[in-house]
């Protein structure tokens, strides 16, 4: 899978009834076979591979019969400057199936052997373009589905995490280094690692890896949506706020309480922000069995939740809905969750009524974020809920100036390395030999370098190129 002796090809766009296709080649013979394939037909007639970089030719493929196949147009690339590092060739043709396959078919027949998944990216690691963290934000770059995922992913692309890791790496080293120069002069009992020096620096690395680390639960919620809960006792509209919230008929509505006995999740896109939103079956006593597990899978979706929507009946006696709130409410708050409660079922109440209600629940529930009245069925205070998740969730995003964590891989490792700093801390408090401290910096220099590549098993190469699509 890792050689970059052949030269590779695939489509670069996604097969369908657009005007154009993109055809990638790259490897040594990329240039000398684009010369093989189309018939030039621009001014200047040089073959392609005496050609400059960043140009691009007009010209024609033909069929085995020797009629045109299609017009097209070839951007020529020159190693080292190119996506790949390598000499590569991008061919624009029309967006035909049968043209597309042809023009496959007939670079295999000149020695173009088709890409595996994330083949080119994996040249482009491989050939320095790029370290490992760089190349699995290509992957998210892609996928990225709104303007905030997409931000993180482009940060990540341009090496924001790396060159924390890379900084912080460097200073390990160094007094890796001076660990390993004391073995070498043991018998003269001489410490070059000031231990105190080293300590810090340990504290340092401790406090800067939590934040990282730290910085995954926001960084995955904004890649692949926030998580927000919509819990409440049954039959308070939870899921006539989520179709409400979506604008579709998502989730089935019914007078019947427990009507909802499984989660329901959809995304929504708001101001360039992935919200996920979950509704989830109502929170009471119930002897039904299927009813009971669906209570207890929206317990654990409220463990997940970033945000929790505790909807409230408001139509219902001051009373009873301090009664549900009291059944919801503390199963809700956790650390760092985001609480608001929600008052639905406001239209035909008084305004006068509702502040009460909101008073008195402010009063017995400190730890709720805000309380805001709405109703679903008719919609009004829904868009307002909207802008207030929203805002509440940007201040958190735009609090945070460093990189954020959105890849598994890196928190596990950055956990990892986490432990063998704090080994490392007992070992400085004990005074241990610098020999064993020596071997918990090695073990976190080691894992460090594995989040950007700089040391790569080959199972981990494999597992982060086998998700990327054909062609990137």
């Amino acid at each position: 899978m890792f050689s970059n002796d052949d030269t590779i090809c695939a489509p670069a766009t996604v097969p369908g009834s657009g005007a154009i296709s993109v055809i990638r080649v790259s490897g040594p013979d990329a240039l000398t076979i684009a010369d093989r394939l189309v018939q030039v037909r621009s001014s200047d007639k040089a073959p392609f591979s005496g050609a400059k970089g960043y140009t691009i030719r007009f010209g024609t493929i033909t069929g085995d019969d020797g009629t045109p196949l299609d017009e097209v147009l070839v951007s020529i690339f020159k190693a080292p400057h190119s996506y790949t590092g390598e000499n590569s060739v991008e061919i624009s043709c029309h967006a035909s199936s049968y043209i597309v396959s042809e023009i496959l078919r007939k670079l295999n027949n000149l020695g173009c052997r088709n890409a595996n998944p994330g083949e080119f990216t994996q040249r482009a690691f491989l050939n320095g373009k790029m370290d490992l963290a760089q190349a699995e934000a290509v992957a998210d770059v892609i996928a990225s589905t709104s303007a905030y995922a997409h931000k993180v992913a482009f940060k990540q692309l341009k090496g924001g995490v790396s060159r924390e890791l890379s900084s912080l790496r460097e200073q390990l080293l160094h007094l890796m280094t001076l660990l390993e120069l004391e073995l070498d002069f043991s018998e003269e009992d001489v410490e070059f690692a000031d231990r105190s020096q080293l300590m810090s620096l340990v504290d340092e690395a401790i406090a800067h890896i939590t934040k990282l680390s730290d910085s995954f639960r926001l960084g995955n919620a904004i890649r692949s949506g926030i998580p927000v809960a919509i819990a409440g006792p049954a039959n308070a509209g939870k899921s006539t706020l989520l179709n409400t919230l979506l604008g579709d008929e998502r989730a089935i509505v019914s007078d019947v309480p427990g009507t909802t006995r499984d989660t329901i999740e959809e995304t929504m896109n708001v101001n360039g922000l992935l919200f996920r939103f979950i509704d989830t079956a109502g929170i009471r006593e119930s002897e039904d069995k299927i009813e009971r597990i669906g209570i207890e899978r929206t317990m654990k979706k409220l463990a997940e939740a970033d945000v929790v929507l505790a909807v409230l009946d408001a139509s219902l006696p001051l009373e009873q809905i301090l009664s549900d709130a009291e059944t919801v409410l503390p199963q809700t708050f956790g650390s760092e969750r985001q609480v608001i409660a929600i008052l639905n079922k406001i239209d035909g109440i008084s305004r006068e009524t509702v502040n009460n209600i909101i008073v008195t629940l402010k009063n017995k529930f400190v730890s709720l974020s805000d309380i805001k009245p709405i109703s679903a069925k008719n919609g009004e205070g829904v868009e307002e809920l909207k802008k207030y998740l929203f805002e509440s969730q940007k201040s958190k995003i735009q609090g945070t100036d460093q990189g954020l964590i959105t890849n598994a891989r890196h928190h596990s490792a950055l956990q990892q390395a986490l432990r063998y700093l704090k080994q490392l801390k007992s070992g400085l408090t004990t005074s241990l030999p610098g020999d064993l401290l020596s071997e918990d910096l090695r073990a976190t220099v080691a894992v460090l370098s594995e989040i950007t590549g700089q040391i790569s098993s080959q199972d981990v190469l494999i597992r982060v190129f086998r998700g990327f699509c054909i062609g990137k």
